[in-house]
């Protein structure tokens, strides 16, 4: 680790206030030394990765990283704090901040040092030692190892053989749990002088820091409450696979990651606990005890359904009703969105080509003509159509399997295409994928003999799951949802005056909340809902214009800010504002992400109240529009175009004014001085000046 951090990338009176100042002060060390080439551009992608996920630790330790094309070596910069510095750890402000800056193609054998590193700082003697260091060579020495270890510190070489001598000890411990291992998990956890066994994998977007600190955390917790804890950290350097002898011997599964984990159904038919990589950081006993408790009482995964993303599983442990529901439900809109853009798309082609009375055209089973454009523009219109079918069954299939993974789609989409059939619309595909997800759950609760279990994923849960999902939905629920559906459908249909133009100012201000997130998201699917039939509503079709028009606007507000005030913005944020400019004419609201990440005080209500604004105008013109997508592209397909246009116009205008605005009122840094007469980035020496995250 010699070559990794030198004196000079020490600061031991680290005096910034907030974790920008602080990744901004030390990566500027970094700058000097020639390890990172462009320092905006390098904060921008420290910024990404802290938007995924805090990079506080409890203990106060703060450790920002990310992997940058901007990095020329693998850098590791170390700043202490008296003050004390929030990187949102539970515990409070960090005092010991460290830097970790690796190229976009590191090799192997630095990211295995850094990672020894991240094993460290669960080390109580290594941070105390750290807190006491007089000077910056020795900090630097201590960091890399080259204090005695009852300092606290690591040999070099012990840091470059960690990760091969915890993957030579799993290896030890998989013998011997292969030599013991007899009889069903139930029973071996119940043999006499015989430890809990788990295994466990951790893993976390980077694959830097946050994986090793885990599995350390979970490895310390296991010798503290005498459980044999084996752990597989899915990390940067790669991973060696748990020998499938260990996990066969295990009595229980802890999955403690915020990306996929591989081969994640080596662990099915285990009692398993799921979760953020953090929590096996800030509370490992509390996930052994969980673990524990679910091997006593018989429960495990149903095979295939082990280690899902966090979307998929339906929210972590020891989240609310709430936040689960919330990510089951965003689970089916995110599936659901490229059936809408794709079919969407193939309709308003077929309505551009062979004009609004293309949707009475015959099958083009029946009569296609090679050389007539309609023939052509049936083919799109009833291929758009086809794909628009399939909307509320993978809206119902896919929350559904964010609830349950795998075993909820079979119920979830035949709960969906149920749905379609008695009519009930959107609202069904809800409540269908809702029950399928709870029915599966359900049934696997129930204990079964281990001499079934082969069968339940196959047979069992999809047949009994459906058989319960369309009871529920053709007999009981589904009448009742029709007629709320038709309800919502008939008040669409009579909106008009003040009510159409509050309707849209609200569909406005969701599209313009989260720019791309669950709001947005929601705002989307009802308006799309209304015209995925073969003949939308006239009040249907202005919903949808007015919220494609609402969420054009953030994106091009601020590519519009840039260009008027260049000078409130640093030069990242400039040169994504360039994009923006396309993004938004295209109708991708993420692309203001970058600059509602760096500012979203600022940022996101000046959306808002533009996107308001946009809304409420589009309704008020009578703007329709028959496709889901395309921003201006599908500007043909509106109704009242140059009206349409000028709503959007209007909100930009009232966006950018907003944003010009408020970013003038702006305080600057302490210490940092307002721009000079030669228009000088006012960000590109301000300690304090927050970055953009690349959506």
């Amino acid at each position: 680790m010699s070559d990794m951090i030198t004196a000079d990338l020490v600061d031991l009176d680290l005096s910034a206030d907030t974790k920008e100042a602080a990744a901004r002060a030390l990566a500027e060390r970094m700058v000097v030394q020639g390890r990172v080439t462009d320092l905006d551009g390098f904060l921008a992608d420290v910024a990404a990765r802290e938007a995924q996920m805090p990079t506080g630790l409890d203990g106060g330790i703060g450790f920002p990283h990310c992997r940058s094309e901007h990095v020329t070596e693998p850098t590791l910069a170390f700043g202490r704090s008296v003050d004390g510095v929030d990187f949102g750890a539970a515990d409070g402000p960090a005092d010991l901040i460290f830097l970790i800056a690796a190229p976009a193609g590191a090799d192997d054998a630095h990211l295995t040092i850094l990672s020894s590193l991240a094993r460290q700082l669960m080390n109580a003697e290594f941070t105390d030692a750290l807190r006491s260091v007089g000077d910056a060579s020795a900090a630097a020495a201590l960091i890399r190892g080259e204090e005695p270890t009852g300092a606290g510190g690591v040999s070099e070489d012990a840091s470059v053989n960690a990760s091969e001598g915890a993957e030579d000890s799993v290896a030890v411990s998989a013998a011997a749990s292969a030599e013991t291992a007899t009889g069903s998990p139930d029973e071996r956890s119940d043999e006499p002088g015989r430890p809990f066994r788990i295994v466990a994998v951790t893993s976390c977007p980077t694959g830097i820091a946050h994986t090793y600190m885990a599995a350390e955390s979970l490895e310390n917790a296991g010798r503290e409450a005498g459980v044999e804890v084996a752990v597989e950290t899915q990390g940067s350097a790669g991973f060696t696979r748990l020998d499938p002898a260990l996990i066969e011997a295990a009595d229980g599964v802890i999955l403690a990651h915020d990306v996929p984990v591989r081969e994640k159904d080596r662990f099915a038919g285990k009692p398993t606990v799921d979760t953020g990589v953090k929590a096996a950081i800030n509370r490992p006993a509390e996930l052994i005890g969980e673990v524990r408790g679910k091997a006593a009482r018989g429960e495990v995964t149903a095979a295939g359904s082990a280690g899902a993303t966090p979307v998929e599983r339906g929210g972590g442990s020891g989240e609310g009703y709430g936040t689960k529901l919330r990510v089951w439900l965003m689970s089916g809109v995110s599936y659901m969105v490229p059936f809408v853009a794709a079919g969407g798309l193939l309709i308003a082609l077929g309505f551009a080509i062979g004009g609004y009375e293309i949707n009475k055209a015959p099958s083009v089973m029946d009569h296609f003509v090679w050389s007539q454009a309609d023939s052509w523009a049936a083919l799109l219109f009833q291929i758009g159509g086809v794909a628009f079918a399939f909307l509320v069954p993978v809206l119902a299939g896919y929350i559904a399997y964010g609830m349950a993974d795998r075993p909820g789609l079979v119920p979830g989409f035949v709960g969906g295409s149920i749905a379609l059939t008695i009519n009930a619309g959107f609202l069904g595909g809800l409540a269908a994928g809702l029950i399928s997800g709870a029915v599966v759950l359900a049934i696997q609760r129930v204990r079964i003999p281990a001499a079934l279990r082969g069968i339940m994923p196959v047979v069992v849960i999809p047949l009994i799951s459906s058989a319960v999902v369309g009871f529920l939905m053709f007999v009981v629920i589904g009448k009742p949802i029709a007629s709320a559906q038709k309800a919502m459908t008939d008040w669409l249909s009579d909106l008009s005056g003040a009510n159409a133009i509050l309707l849209g100012a609200l569909l406005g201000l969701m599209m313009c909340f989260d720019l791309g997130g669950p709001v947005n998201k929601v705002a989307y699917a009802f308006a799309t809902a209304g015209i995925a039939v073969s003949d939308p509503s006239d009040s249907a079709m202005k919903i949808m214009a007015a919220v494609m028009a609402a969420g054009m606007v953030p994106p091009l507000a601020m590519a519009l800010a840039t260009t008027v005030r260049s000078k409130l913005f640093n030069a990242a944020e400039r040169e994504n504002g360039k994009a923006a400019w396309v993004l938004g004419a295209s109708f991708i609201s993420e692309g203001a992400i970058p600059f509602a990440a760096a500012d979203p005080l600022r940022v996101i209500p000046s959306s808002m109240v533009g996107g308001a604004v946009t809304g409420a105008l589009s309704m008020a013109f009578g703007a329709t529009l028959r496709a889901p997508h395309g921003g201006i592209f599908v500007v043909p397909l509106i109704g009242n175009p140059l009206l349409y246009l000028v709503a959007i116009a209007a909100g930009v205008c009232v966006t950018t004014a907003l944003v010009i605005v408020l970013k003038g009122l702006r305080k600057p840094a302490p210490g940092v001085a307002a721009p000079g007469p030669g228009g000088a980035d006012p960000s590109a020496s301000a300690p304090g000046a927050k970055q953009p995250v690349a959506a």
